[in-house]
């Protein structure tokens, strides 16, 4: 695969990622995606390819929550989307999850996610 776009570069890292992870039904993969505009996370167990639980900045129940100064593309929603998505994962019984920054660097708003799943009681 040559690399000829940033898009290509972090799907070279995406699936370099994922072939050393795999999320079972124990330890599912909590999957994190940001856009320029908006941020979505989810938990999926791969054996049973099935998504347990997720959250996205799309949802109008997410963005309800969104207060002022927290936008979907900012840190501040970021850390809203971690919260959610280990309230909902929690919820489903799963409380340790293996992080998946899907390519993109643990920096910003992907580790505001993870953070703030970890505050919300997600172990990884």
């Amino acid at each position: 695969m040559k690399i000829r776009t940033k898009k290509d570069r972090r799907q070279r890292i995406k699936l370099r990622i994922r072939k050393k992870m795999r999320g079972t039904a124990d330890r599912p993969r909590l999957v994190v995606f940001r856009s320029v505009a908006h941020m979505s996370a989810q938990v999926v167990d791969d054996l049973v390819g099935r998504t347990v639980a997720a959250a996205s900045s799309i949802e109008p129940e997410v963005r309800g929550k969104l207060t002022e100064g927290a936008r979907p593309s900012n840190v501040a929603g970021a850390r809203l989307i971690g919260r959610v998505v280990a309230e909902r994962s929690l919820q489903q019984g799963i409380a340790r999850v293996v992080f998946d920054r899907n390519g993109f660097l643990y920096h910003g708003r992907v580790r505001a996610v993870a953070e703030a799943a970890r505050e919300a009681g997600l172990e990884f």
